[in-house]
């Protein structure tokens, strides 16, 4: 097995996510159950609304409200490239009531030692998690680059960010490093922000989940130079998988992208220390809600892809993930020059 490589396939997914499922502990007390009744539950966001953090949120929260009984409220906060959010997340109350979601990049800003964390992701409480997601680099139409080639050629391409940290900041640095790809990232573009700026001429693109820019490129406003996952999506056929074309010494890089993001998407989350029987109800509601036929049909209509695990099974990914030799956090270290740093 290769050191960054996880179960990227949908059927892998599918008998790991049943097995564990039916090896769920016995079905919470119904004190626990009646607990989330009539309750407001509160779902942090770590950004802002519109993009596909806030998408999944809201349709997973109005199906936990069904199979969980409380009333679900989405909590935009952003900032610093999900950290704000993360940091509020970790210090809430542990009793159940708020949950939330940020982006996997906070696996590296950890692992580099990003100023401004005051969270440990080996100590949150893991729900589950809604996607496997090709990460892409995409541009708009009006970029001089057809072609991932033409980019590899080019003096400088510029990438929006969110933020300091995030995984489109991340990512873009490292795939930068993997290819010698000049690579200029500029942040402060949350949600649907990227978008807009490419329009308007202020970047060429961003990396980013081919679910949240899906309708973009469909649309004819933009084209992917590039894609970084397990395997090739099924809408990109003839644009280059970075495994196939990385050279020798980027490979422990999209490695890890591929670790990190694609294959741990649209995680939910809770505060360190939240109660078993309360945590056992959640991740109960949790599987429910994504398996729930309605859910699933409204998905597939907003084209978001479902590929969940649940519980403990993401935090031992995440674990495994924060589980790097001392040769790759170093690299990552001189990749990533943080702020502060």
């Amino acid at each position: 097995m290769r050191l960054f490589r996880f179960p990227g396939t949908f059927s892998a997914l599918w008998i790991a996510t049943t097995l564990l499922v039916s090896a769920l502990p016995a079905a919470a007390s119904q004190s626990e159950v009646d607990f989330f009744k009539g309750k407001v539950l509160t779902y942090v966001v770590a950004t802002k609304p519109g993009g596909g953090y806030d998408t999944y949120a809201r349709l997973i929260g109005k199906y936990l409200e069904r199979h969980l009984g409380a009333t679900v409220v989405i909590k935009n906060v952003p900032g610093a490239g999900h950290i704000i959010g993360a940091n509020q997340l970790y210090s809430a109350k542990p009793d159940g009531l708020t949950i939330g979601t940020f982006n996997t990049g906070l696996i590296i800003a950890q692992l580099v030692n990003q100023p401004g964390i005051k969270f440990d992701l080996r100590k949150f409480t893991w729900v589950g998690k809604a996607a496997t997601d090709a990460r892409v680099i995409y541009v708009g139409t009006k970029a001089p680059f057809k072609t991932f080639q033409d980019a590899l050629k080019a003096k400088q391409i510029i990438l929006g960010s969110s933020g300091v940290g995030a995984s489109d900041y991340n990512e873009a640095l490292m795939i930068g490093e993997a290819f010698g790809l000049p690579v200029k990232v500029i942040t402060g573009y949350a949600g649907k922000e990227a978008e807009l700026a490419i329009i308007r001429g202020e970047i060429d693109g961003q990396v980013q989940s081919y679910s949240s820019i899906e309708s973009y490129i469909k649309s004819g406003q933009g084209r992917v130079l590039l894609q970084i996952a397990d395997k090739k999506h099924p809408d990109l056929p003839n644009v280059p998988l970075a495994s196939d074309i990385v050279p020798a010494r980027g490979k422990k890089l999209i490695d890890l992208i591929v670790a990190t993001s694609s294959s741990l998407q649209r995680l939910t989350i809770a505060p360190p220390g939240v109660p078993a029987g309360r945590l056992q109800t959640l991740i109960a509601a949790y599987t429910s809600a994504l398996s729930d036929p309605q859910l699933l049909a409204d998905a597939e209509k907003a084209q978001l892809p479902i590929e969940p695990l649940y519980g403990e099974e993401v935090g031992k990914l995440i674990n495994h993930a924060l589980d790097q030799p001392a040769e790759n956090l170093a690299l990552l270290k001189k990749i990533i020059k943080m702020e502060g740093n």
